[in-house]
């Protein structure tokens, strides 16, 4: 079979069983099948060896460990610690609860690393919360859904562990990487919800005393030491990524069980049987995709994408300007994870030739992949929110737009304007 009608195989059977409900995991297995069949090149015991490939990484560790410190963090009372203090110095704000989502947010996403933990975990507190002050159902919604996506992108970060992996790009590069650019893209909520609560009459609360203020920080303490113990720890040598991930989980832990005491010894299973879960998935992506690579890279699909990309490579910035615009509409139909897995090793070799620097690349691919998790239709974030919130998917989505804008003018600026990304990668190394 030729070059072309190998790309149009690989095209027309994972659009096929992703539109008739085939699971992801088993759409890129069955994708990576029939372009073995289609090559000649059937081989089980091939095929098996790469399904085990897939997995068998040390820094994938990290995966089951920062999904574990997430469980963790949701039960034993960490997240709600958070979520406490930002109300507590931000509640009498006008549109106030919407700024401690942000804050929330930000915070949450230097702990858990998962855009769906720190959704569900902001729409089971807040929004009712937000409910109850009469807040907009849909703005509010949409503001915690996008809220979420700044989880991939501020470390400690499960997208850029798996990025990392399948490019052998730096994880520690890729983490500093996504600092500055989340930090942005908290500011650029602030600013958005601004605007969004001009058309709203809000209740507000009356300002806490000082004290009550600070008693709530000082309950959130021992949750704001584990981003600087993670961060810290990996800029000083003392533990790679996939061991900050662990040292992340035991924390978790220890904080849940013997100093909130929010946690009993039978929680724990629960907790452990959803990370479980969860990271059963994750590798299952990783495993089915590592087969679909296989054979991408035997039919030479990157030539092809290379060649088409190829009179763009003495331009890097319309180089980087039409890789975005692809993942963009990439992402309304695939999640996070599958787009990495697919798309990063054939894009990043591409990037590289044109000069573009491996970690901005990754930290834009990652930024663009989270996008599409508040992109409809897939848009996972926004069904998490749904689902837990109560609240009609429609009414998510519309909620949604002002944000899904704002991160998309954001990504623009970041495309213009490299340096924004690579200049504080510089400086903190």
């Amino acid at each position: 079979m030729s070059q072309g009608a190998v790309t149009v195989l690989f095209i027309v059977v994972m659009l096929g069983l992703m539109g008739i409900g085939v699971p992801m995991a088993f759409a890129l297995v069955l994708t990576g099948a029939s372009m073995a069949w289609g090559l000649g090149f059937w081989d089980t015991q091939l095929f098996a060896q790469n399904l085990v490939a897939g997995i068998d990484s040390f820094p994938l560790l990290a995966v089951p460990f920062f999904i574990l410190a997430g469980e963790l963090m949701n039960t034993g009372g960490i997240s709600q610690r958070i979520i406490g203090m930002a109300q507590a110095w931000l509640g009498h704000v006008r549109g106030g609860l919407g700024f401690v989502t942000i804050g929330a947010a930000i915070l949450l996403s230097a702990m858990s690393g998962s855009a769906l933990a720190d959704a569900a975990a902001m729409a089971t507190i807040l929004l009712p919360m937000m409910r109850k002050h009469g807040y907009p159902v849909a703005p509010s919604a949409g503001l915690i859904a996008a809220g979420g996506v700044i989880g991939p992108i501020i470390p400690p970060s499960m997208a850029f562990v798996i990025y990392g992996v399948t490019t052998n790009t730096s994880i520690s590069s890729l983490f500093l990487s996504g600092i500055v650019p989340g930090l942005i893209m908290g500011a650029g909520l602030v600013l958005a919800w601004k605007i969004e609560i001009r058309k709203f009459e809000l209740e507000t609360d009356p300002p806490l005393p000082i004290a009550d203020r600070l008693r709530a920080s000082v309950r959130a303490v021992w949750a704001l030491l584990m981003p600087v113990i993670i961060i810290g720890g990996m800029k000083t040598g003392w533990f790679t990524p996939t061991e900050a991930a662990v040292v992340a989980a035991v924390y978790a832990l220890v904080i849940s069980f013997f100093v909130h005491r929010e946690m009993k010894l039978s929680d724990l299973h629960g907790v452990l049987v959803r990370s479980a879960k969860t990271t059963a998935v994750v590798m299952f992506l990783c495993a089915g995709a590592q087969v679909t690579s296989y054979m991408i890279t035997l039919a030479d699909l990157p030539a092809t994408l290379s060649a088409w990309l190829g009179p763009m490579v003495e331009n890097p910035r319309l180089l980087m300007a039409v890789m975005m615009v692809t993942l963009v509409v990439i992402g309304t139909a695939l999640d996070l994870t599958p787009t990495i897995l697919i798309f990063a090793p054939v894009m990043l070799p591409i990037a590289v030739k044109a000069g573009i620097d491996p970690v901005y690349f990754g930290l834009m691919f990652v930024l663009n992949g989270s996008i599409g998790l508040v992109t409809p239709p897939v848009g996972t974030v926004l069904n998490v929110v749904a689902g837990v919130g109560r609240v009609r998917l429609d009414q998510v989505i519309k909620g949604v737009n002002p944000f899904l804008i704002t991160y998309l003018v954001i990504l623009v600026l970041f495309v213009v304007f490299p340096q924004l990304v690579t200049a504080p990668v510089k400086w903190m190394r």
